[in-house]
């Protein structure tokens, strides 16, 4: 499992994605999602009202956003607190995402993202010491479930020469109605658009974000259980959810450590190296 194919690397070097049906299993996807559960269930909502939107990142200057990198942390989706700042319904309906080291601290998390079907999927894609820099559990919350603008994940996770590729794995079936990926084929061939960089004020885009032609745009819709590989030139969004049921995804983005340098000036600044998923 996770060895790419000559047709499916032709088909991901061409488009900038590729969806790999069936990935991970029925009991991989039920493990993730019943330690979320529980995960959810332990959290005070009190202790933090850190609120996560694509549309103003510039906001995330707070430590705890920063800290996240190396912990398990809550976000709030934009739309969940009334004018009173209390949340407007159950906490389990008003969570944007979990992040930032899911992959390394829970188990059922962590088994999935070292297996060895990652492993060789990331060795297929050429990686000689790939390491997980975030994982995210995203819950695209029924009505509430916010938009995702058009983005590259290089902006965020940079190196040089740019090495990060996303891997967005779909615990529930996403589609048109609840907001499943949405990406611009061939997209990732016109480079980097802009970084997301991190100084002592905090966090901005050193640039503004170009206009897109969403008519440029394809959805991605796939089965649970389904990942989606993407290219960290490749453009791609997601739009609110607008139906009833949630689209509950867990990504990982990855970069290699080899012949390559991790940018200081990125947002994220661990206090211990990640551990590589394999050394070749």
């Amino acid at each position: 499992m996770g060895i790419l194919s000559s047709e499916q690397l032709q088909f991901f070097n061409s488009q900038g994605y590729l969806v790999i049906e069936s990935f991970a299993s029925e009991g991989e996807v039920e493990s993730m999602m019943k330690r979320m559960e529980q995960l959810v269930h332990d959290f005070d909502p009190s202790s933090t009202a850190s609120i996560f939107s694509t549309k103003n990142q510039q906001q995330l200057t707070d430590n705890y956003f920063f800290e996240s990198v190396e912990r398990v942390s809550f976000f709030f989706e934009e739309k969940a607190f009334g004018d009173d700042g209390t949340l407007k319904q159950p906490k389990e309906l008003s969570i944007n995402k979990v992040g930032h080291a899911l992959h390394e601290i829970e188990p059922a998390f962590k088994k999935f993202s070292s297996s060895d079907k990652i492993s060789n999927l990331m060795h297929s894609l050429g990686y000689k010491r790939p390491v997980i820099m975030q994982s995210m559990y995203i819950f695209k919350q029924p009505g509430i479930g916010g938009e995702v603008v058009p983005h590259q994940d290089n902006s965020f996770l940079y190196t040089e020469p740019q090495t990060c590729t996303g891997l967005w794995l779909a615990l529930e079936d996403a589609n048109i109605l609840n907001g499943c990926l949405w990406a611009i084929p061939g997209s990732h061939k016109n480079g980097l658009v802009r970084r997301f960089l991190r100084d002592e004020d905090g966090v901005k885009f050193d640039r503004s974000s170009p206009s897109y032609d969403q008519k440029d745009f394809v959805p991605i819709e796939v089965k649970a259980g389904s990942l989606v590989v993407i290219h960290g030139d490749l453009i791609h969004q997601s739009f609110e959810n607008q139906s009833r049921k949630s689209r509950h995804a867990y990504s990982l983005h990855v970069v290699d450590t080899v012949g390559c340098t991790w940018a200081s000036e990125n947002w994220i600044r661990r206090k211990v190296e990640p551990e590589p998923l394999f050394v070749s």
